[in-house]
C-alpha cells in the first residue's frame, strides 16, 4: 500500500511540477516547411478556409468597430475570390474569428472600372453603411486606371454598388493611374464625410483630402495634406488618420516598405516628419478603436514558397493585430494584444535555466531554451554589456548555418529577422537600447507567424517557416547577455 501511494504521489508531482506538462510534437515526421505549414491551425493570426486544396490569404484590411464587434473586411487573395473581392471576418476578442464565406463586395465579372477591387473603408452615416473602395481597371476602360467608387448597405454584411458614382483624380495631379485607398470618416459636427486618398503628383507620393455631403451629391477636393518627406516612395498605401489624447496621427504603408506614422496637433496636418513604426512584414495596417483601446490591423507577409531561405516578399498573408500605445511625448509604439497573451495559460518546462547568461566573442554562442510548439508565448528580461547581437535562434533543418534568428543589435540600433545564421536580412525595425539596463520582452508565435516585442521600445513581425517542432535557443555574439525570468506558455 505504501509503495502504491508513493507511486501515486510521484505521478501527481510530475504533473504539477512548475505547472508544466509534456506537449506532444505534432510536427514529428513532417519533413518539409510546406508540410508543417499545412498542419497548422491558425486562430489569432487568421487565415481564410481553404478552397479545396488552395489556401487563400488576407490582403489589405479595412477594419470597422460597432457594438462590441470588430468587422475586418479584407481583399481576399486566391481561392474563390474573384480579382481581390472584399470578404469579411468578425471577432470580439482577436482570438477567434467568424468567417463569412461569400464576398460582401465582389469585383465586376463583366469588366468595367471595378474589374479589380482595391482597398477602401466603411463609414456609417445616418444609419446607412457606406463602403468606399478603389475601382481598378485597364486604363482603356475610362481613361483612368483607378477611381474611387462606393457601395451602400443597410447592414455591415451586404452592399450594393452605386451606379454612376465615382471620384476621379484632380487635374492638378497630372496623372490617371495611382489614385486609391479611400479612408472615410463621418464629421458629425459639420454633417459631412471626410475622405483621404493616396495618390502621386510629379512622381512624389501624396495623401489628398476630400469633403463630401452626406447624400454624396457634393464632392469637394481640399488639396494635399501630406507628401512623402523622403521622396523615395511612389505610393503611401492604406493611409489612415485618428486621434489619441490631444494628438492626431497619420499612418501609411510606404509602397514595398514599412508601416510609418506622422504626428500633428491639428486634424489633417500639418504633420511632423514620419517615423517607422514596424518592419516590412506587417503591411497595409489601419487602425480601429472601441473608444478606449486602439489597434493596428494588417496582414503579415508570407513567402511564395515556405522552403525559401532568401525572402519573405509575397503579397497577402495572415491577419495580424497589434495594440497601439502612446508615449508621453506623443510617439507611438506597438504592443501585444492582451487577450492574445492571456490565452497562454499553461507554463512549459524550459530546456535550460530561467536565469542564464549567454556570452560570446566573434562566433555565435547558443543556449537551447525552448520548444517551438504550434502556438506559444515567451516572456523574460535581458540586460547586455556590449554592442554585439543577441536574441532567439530557431532551428530550421538541423544545420546551424541555416538557423533563423530574431536578432537585437545594439550597435546598429536594430531588431532584425535574419535567415541563414545571420547572413540574410529579411526585415528590421529601429530600436535604441542602452547597455546595463534591464528590458523585458514578449514573443508570440502561432504557426510560422510571430511578433517580437521589447516593452516600451519596439515591435517586429516575423515569418518563420519550417521551425515548428524544433528547438529555440538563446544566442549572442560579441556580447554577454543576462536573461532572467524566462517563461514559455502554451494554450490549455
Amino acid at each position: 500500500m505504501k509503495i502504491r501511494n508513493m507511486i501515486y504521489c510521484c505521478l501527481i508531482s510530475m504533473v504539477l511540477f512548475s505547472g508544466c506538462t509534456k506537449k506532444e510534437n505534432k510536427f514529428e515526421g513532417l519533413k518539409t516547411p510546406g508540410a508543417k505549414e499545412n498542419a497548422i491551425q491558425y486562430n489569432s493570426f487568421f487565415l481564410p478556409e481553404k478552397d479545396g486544396n488552395v489556401q487563400p490569404y488576407v490582403g489589405d484590411t479595412m477594419p470597422y468597430y460597432e457594438d462590441g464587434t470588430y468587422y475586418i473586411y479584407y481583399l481576399k487573395d486566391g481561392g474563390d475570390s474573384y480579382n481581390h473581392s472584399v470578404y469579411l471576418a468578425t471577432t470580439s476578442d482577436f482570438l477567434s474569428y467568424k468567417e463569412f464565406p461569400e464576398p460582401v463586395l465582389e469585383a465586376s465579372r463583366n469588366g468595367g472600372q471595378d474589374s479589380w477591387i482595391g482597398t477602401g473603408s466603411l463609414v456609417k452615416v445616418n444609419n446607412k453603411y457606406l463602403f468606399f473602395y478603389t475601382g481598378h481597371a485597364d486604363s482603356s476602360v475610362s481613361g483612368y486606371k483607378e477611381k474611387i467608387m462606393i457601395a451602400e448597405g443597410d447592414t455591415p454584411f451586404s452592399f450594393t454598388k452605386k451606379a454612376g458614382w465615382s471620384i476621379t483624380p484632380p487635374s492638378e495631379l497630372n496623372q490617371k493611374n495611382d489614385f486609391r485607398d479611400p479612408q472615410a470618416y463621418y464629421d458629425e459636427k459639420d454633417n459631412k464625410i471626410i475622405l483621404t486618398v493616396t495618390a502621386s503628383k510629379n512622381n512624389a507620393a501624396r495623401i489628398l483630402k476630400y469633403s463630401l455631403s452626406t447624400d454624396l451629391t457634393e464632392i469637394n477636393y481640399e488639396g494635399i495634406i501630406f507628401t512623402d518627406p523622403s521622396y523615395k516612395f511612389w505610393n503611401l498605401e492604406c493611409s489612415d488618420t485618428f486621434k489619441i489624447g490631444n494628438k492626431y496621427y497619420l499612418t501609411y504603408s510606404a509602397q514595398d516598405d514599412t508601416l510609418w506614422y506622422a504626428v500633428s496637433d491639428t486634424a489633417y496636418g500639418p504633420y511632423s516628419n514620419a517615423k517607422r513604426l514596424e518592419g516590412k512584414l506587417f503591411y497595409a495596417a489601419k487602425h480601429v478603436d472601441d473608444g478606449e483601446n486602439y489597434y493596428m490591423v494588417g496582414w503579415l507577409r508570407r513567402s511564395e514558397s515556405p522552403s525559401s531561405t532568401q525572402e519573405v516578399s509575397a503579397w497577402a498573408g495572415n491577419l495580424a493585430v497589434q495594440k497601439i500605445l502612446q508615449k508621453e511625448n506623443g510617439e507611438l509604439l506597438l504592443a501585444p494584444v492582451e487577450t492574445i497573451v492571456q490565452q497562454f495559460t499553461h507554463k512549459q518546462k524550459l530546456l535550460g535555466k530561467k536565469n542564464t547568461t549567454v556570452g560570446a566573442g566573434a562566433l555565435y554562442s547558443y543556449q537551447p531554451m525552448f520548444d517551438c510548439y504550434e502556438s506559444f508565448c515567451l516572456t523574460g528580461n535581458f540586460n547586455f554589456s556590449a554592442g554585439g547581437s543577441f536574441g532567439l535562434s530557431f532551428d530550421y533543418n538541423g544545420r546551424q548555418n541555416k538557423n533563423k534568428m530574431i536578432s537585437i543589435s545594439p550597435s546598429e540600433n536594430k531588431i532584425q529577422l535574419l535567415f541563414n545564421e545571420g547572413t540574410t536580412l529579411i526585415a528590421e525595425s529601429e530600436v535604441n537600447l542602452q547597455k546595463g539596463k534591464d528590458y523585458s520582452f514578449t514573443y508570440i508565435q502561432e504557426g510560422s507567424v510571430g511578433i517580437f516585442y521589447i516593452k516600451g521600445e519596439a515591435a517586429l513581425s516575423v515569418r518563420l517557416y519550417g521551425v515548428s517542432g524544433n528547438k529555440i535557443s538563446l544566442f549572442a555574439e560579441n556580447n554577454a547577455v543576462a536573461f532572467t525570468s524566462l517563461e514559455q506558455r502554451i494554450k490549455k
